[in-house]
């Protein structure tokens, strides 16, 4: 390696690592504010604060990495310039391309790196933590329960006045609502004087055992004119046990991030092998209602409803071969028929549509996998003619453009997933949008510092005004 390749690549890789600590550093800032109530009150112990920030740290990568490198290369190449080393290079014979040549192959090298870290560090990390939130409640139980306020625990709401123990297992001034299993609006709340929550960290299952307290529960009857006189249920105990399910306790998340969050816990086989079970699991029920409905259609004859004329060879009106009775009894027929399968349409479609959008799901997770290793020669080969064209470093002018071109990025990025996601645009164009688009930026920039153009060309602007000024200034 000559000495002008090891100067470039140790200017370079400077400035690199320290803007990649400091980015990542905001972002995991980011990430505690986002979780704080998760982590705030609840008696975490050093360690597992530290599992809570690792496990969330490597989904940060595919945002930190592409900025990381964008702004270090417009910071490291302005600098170049605004000192006239660059000048110095050209004048000895050194293009731009020849330049970038050793940080092209150092860009090459992260790229790699990016897609077997996307491809398998990051669906692990996903994995462990989703499973680390789920299960904290199971490690130390009282986590689930915060002090001078409801927590949400299963079906149940739990107030306490005070924790104490060792690991907050011990409660005092216990209040529980419990939520209404078959939904039909009735109420059950306990009391209790204090009360201990026992668990294994090898069951889903954690113990509440109350001590000293009331039980109180609104009876709803079946019927409507009884309901009027709110009867209720009350009791009081010496010592009541709760089991709760601790596998329900995320349930809500789950779910809900069932479409996105666990296509990131997948790596590239995974997801190849689930789209192709999910496509052939959507063609075939698309074919199993088809046939359903083939057979509905022709399912609304009565053996009761025959036709009175026995001639009907000739009929072109088949309503006319029956009675006022029938025709009254083959149009109710006909309506509640047609309105079955509408609404088995309406669900059908449904239930495709979201199957659609787990797909969906999964192939941006696909591609997102090659995204973030392409954003890394993109945002190189637009950050290293930037600096070499406006020629300044530091922190100044280049953070703003830094800044603005990553906001493009990743605006343009989340706008063409959520587009994919609701099935509006391809998969493959939702996740390369942002890519394709500022892929023509790239070229025109390196074309432009290549052959030492300025960002904008102000003499197309200016130059006919001044001939107009010019001839006016001659009259």
């Amino acid at each position: 390696m000559k000495i002008l390749d090891k100067y470039l690549l140790k200017t370079f890789l400077g400035t690199f690592a320290t803007v990649f600590v400091i980015l990542f550093f905001i972002f995991i800032l980011q990430t505690v504010w986002l979780f704080i109530a998760e982590l705030a009150g609840k008696d975490l112990d050093f360690m597992m604060v530290v599992k809570f920030l690792a496990f969330s740290m490597p989904r940060i990568v595919p945002l930190v990495l592409p900025l990381s490198i964008l702004l270090a290369s417009i910071m490291s190449f302005g600098n170049l310039s605004e000192h006239y080393e660059f000048a110095a290079m050209k004048s000895s014979g050194i293009s731009l391309q020849r330049a970038m040549k050793t940080l092209t192959i150092f860009i090459a090298i992260v790229s790699i790196i990016a897609f077997l870290f996307a491809n398998n560090v990051i669906p692990y990390a996903e994995f462990k933590f989703i499973n680390f939130r789920k299960n904290i409640a199971q490690v130390k139980p009282a986590l689930a329960i915060t002090e001078g306020q409801f927590s949400d625990v299963g079906s149940y709401n739990i107030k306490v006045n005070k924790k104490s123990g060792e690991n907050g297992n011990r409660l005092t001034g216990i209040t529980i609502h419990e939520k209404s299993a078959n939904g039909d609006g009735s109420k059950t709340v306990i009391r209790a004087k204090n009360g201990e929550l026992i668990s294994n960290e090898k069951s889903s299952i954690l113990q509440l055992v109350l001590n000293d307290g009331n039980y109180y529960q609104d009876i709803v009857p079946k019927k409507y004119e009884d309901r009027s006189k709110l009867p209720f249920a009350k009791s009081s105990f010496k010592k009541y046990t709760i089991n709760i399910d601790l596998s329900q306790l995320d349930k809500a998340d789950l779910k809900d991030e069932s479409v996105s969050n666990t296509n990131t816990m997948l790596n590239l086989s995974d997801l190849n092998y689930t789209v192709d079970s999910l496509k052939k699991s959507r063609n075939t029920d698309i074919i199993s209602f088809a046939e359903n409905s083939s057979h509905r259609v022709g399912a609304f004859t009565d053996n009761n409803v025959k036709p009175s004329k026995k001639n009907t060879t000739q009929v072109k009106d088949l309503l006319s071969l029956f009675t006022n009775d029938q025709k009254s009894e083959i149009l109710k027929m006909a309506s509640s028929n047609s309105e079955s399968t509408m609404y088995s349409i309406d669900a059908t479609k449904t239930e495709l549509d979201n199957k659609k959008k787990n797909i969906n799901g999964h192939m941006l997770a696909l591609y997102d996998k090659f995204v973030i290793a392409y954003a890394c020669f993109l945002m190189f080969f637009i950050g290293a003619p930037l600096g070499a064209i406006i020629r300044k470093g530091g922190l100044g002018l280049p953070i703003v453009f830094a800044v603005l071109i990553f906001i493009s990025f990743h605006f343009i990025n989340t706008f063409g997933k959520r587009i994919s996601q609701e099935d509006g645009l391809a998969p493959f164009l939702g996740s390369w949008m942002s890519s394709l688009i500022l892929t023509p930026l790239a070229i025109l920039l390196t074309y432009r510092a290549t052959n030492d153009i300025g960002l904008i060309n102000l003499d197309v602007i200016f130059a006919p005004v001044q001939k107009v000024f010019q001839k006016l200034f001659k009259k």
